[in-house]
């Protein structure tokens, strides 16, 4: 045991409006025990009601990103009553993706080592992620007689098409971050040392913009990802009257006719 934090949330130096979200078990590569899990989604419950964060980076302490759940306690619940060694999915893998989903912000994952299992899930639940060049990803559950938690069923089949989803989560072969990227799974493959540092500068230019417009592109594009063609436009046209009376859009409008760079607010 560790008297550190399992998590850590700290505001970038350069610009606070963009927060960062540390994994903080490196010694077990971030695996996810009850510890981390719980420490999670209390920092991603607490970046929800914070008004003033206007992009998030999440990344993982030490040489990996993480690792998915822990398997030593998954073994000692299973052993304790294999019923309930399940109950962590609907206490914690759920809410933790659903409260990143709908984080009102952009949220980058800084992948800066292995990324397997529900980690997986958890840097897919992201809007943009960056990868340390050469890192494994893995999906990890069919190795252990299981079926996807995290949303990667659905993530993966979004991003990358069904038949590779099911490549991805049959086979459970492990990929790497230059397949991710040509798979358009990261945004870019950068070497380790610079994951971190590229990650913040995304999120810093992210938390420049107009973060109410940010939040409904993420809430159209679920939506988008799963509605008809209809259900679709007339979000939109919502999406759009709600935005029409934001401080951003009215003086991005006044900027463009008047021949300036537009200064958004996040209001």
């Amino acid at each position: 045991m560790t008297d550190a934090p399992a998590v850590l949330l700290a505001r970038d130096d350069v610009d606070p409006a963009v927060a960062v979200l540390t994994l903080n078990r490196p010694a077990r590569y971030n695996a996810l025990t009850v510890e981390l899990k719980t420490a999670l989604l209390a920092a991603v419950r607490e970046l929800a009601a914070a008004d003033d964060v206007r992009a998030l980076v999440i990344t993982g302490s030490g040489r990996a990103f993480c690792v998915g759940q822990d398997l030593g306690e998954h073994a000692e619940a299973l052993r304790a009553d294999a019923a309930s060694a399940f109950d962590t999915v609907t206490e914690h893998y759920n809410p933790i993706v659903l409260g990143l989903a709908d984080l009102p912000f952009p949220v980058v994952a800084a992948i800066n080592g292995p990324c397997v299992g529900a980690g997986l899930g958890f840097a897919m639940t992201c809007d943009l992620r960056i990868a340390a060049a050469g890192l494994k990803f893995s999906t990890a559950f069919v190795g252990i007689g299981l079926t996807a938690d995290s949303g990667l069923s659905a993530s993966l089949a979004h991003a990358v098409g069904v038949p590779r989803a099911k490549e991805l989560l049959l086979l459970n072969e492990t990929f790497t971050a230059e397949d991710a990227a040509n798979w358009g799974l990261v945004r870019s493959v950068v070497p380790a040392e610079e994951v971190l540092p590229a990650a913040l500068e995304l999120a810093r230019r992210l938390a420049a913009g107009p973060t109410k417009a940010y939040a409904e592109v993420k809430r159209g594009v679920h939506l988008g990802a799963v509605s008809d063609l209809p259900t679709v436009l007339a979000e939109e046209g919502a999406a759009q009257a709600r935005l029409a009376v934001t401080q951003d859009h009215v003086s991005a409008v006044d900027a463009f006719l008047g021949k300036r760079t537009p200064e958004f607010r996040g209001r």
